[in-house]
């Protein structure tokens, strides 16, 4: 699963990233496409840790060094649901605007069917505490009802197809093995303050199975073991601010999505910086052979 945080300078960093653009995208009504006949889809249980280090930075607040870390806990299945913990600690240097140091911490679970969703987020700037988010929200026939409890009780509803994010993911990989090059759909994940709703927009690449041209010397735990000739896509995720017309991204998101669901050559470009993660440690998790069966395939 690749992290969906953003090392901003404001109080609370953003979980999510993109866009839908009137370019049209292959979007189903269905919660999350089905895996062709004979191609169960699965998402790896692990663990991963990606080192992070500023790749480039511009404009008149220009960063000029970013270091940090997120770790990213996946666990779970089509039967018991899916549910995740990440942390991202992400120290940022500019003359401009001074030192920010951000400690994002969230923890999310996803019904096995993709249509209810629990999230929960807590973030020290400068170890200065900003309001936490916790909330539940939930798909039916008319979009989505989104219950929170903190920063304060309250309700609201959102039209249209949304995905949570696993089932995002689940699409994405779905997207590139019947060889669609693009997907534009909404995206829900609790950021900020639990309110927003993301258009994104994804550009899939060519599949590939060979070690990677570029940065060969990162991501080394993906150059052993299965995860060395395990099918990939390239793909470049923009997240936006929904809303109609042509709009800048948010933030974009560049990585090699792995069929499993593990993401390796991250990229995030925040228009004024831009870092890259390097996968340095990652732990999968034993097959369970009694998780698949009748919900493996929904």
């Amino acid at each position: 699963m690749p992290p969906r945080s953003k090392p901003t300078r404001a109080a609370t960093p953003g979980l999510a990233l993109a866009c839908l653009l009137a370019l049209g995208g292959t979007v189903s009504a269905a919660p999350a496409a089905a895996p062709q006949a004979g191609e169960p889809l699965r998402l790896a249980n692990h663990r991963a840790v990606y080192d992070l280090t500023l790749a480039g930075s511009g404009g008149t607040r220009a960063v000029e060094s970013a270091r940090g870390r997120i770790v990213i806990d996946f666990s779970g299945d089509a039967c018991k649901g899916y549910a995740m913990q990440t942390r991202q600690v992400t120290q940022l240097r500019s003359g401009e605007s001074g030192d920010r140091t951000s400690d994002l911490r969230n923890t999310t679970f996803e019904d096995g069917d993709g249509r209810s969703f629990r999230f929960k987020t807590a973030t020290l700037l400068n170890n200065a505490a900003s309001p936490p988010v916790d909330g539940t929200a939930e798909l039916d026939g008319e979009g989505m009802k989104v219950r929170l409890k903190e920063p304060k009780r309250d309700q609201y509803r959102a039209g249209g197809e949304i995905l949570f994010p696993s089932h995002h993911m689940m699409r994405l990989i779905t997207t590139a093995r019947a060889g669609e090059t693009t997907l534009a759909v909404k995206v829900f994940d609790g950021s900020d303050d639990g309110r927003k709703v993301y258009d994104t927009f994804a550009v899939i690449g060519r599949p590939t199975a060979s070690p990677a041209a570029s940065r060969p010397d990162s991501d080394k735990p993906l150059r052993e073991g299965e995860m060395a000739s395990m099918r990939r896509w390239p793909v470049t995720l923009s997240y936006f601010t929904a809303g109609e017309g042509e709009r800048r991204p948010v933030y974009t998101l560049t990585f090699d999505l792995y069929e499993n669901g593990v993401s390796g050559g991250l990229h995030l470009d925040y228009g004024d910086f831009a870092i890259d993660g390097t996968l340095s440690r990652l732990d999968m998790a034993k097959v369970d052979p009694k998780a698949g069966g009748e919900c493996a395939a929904r």
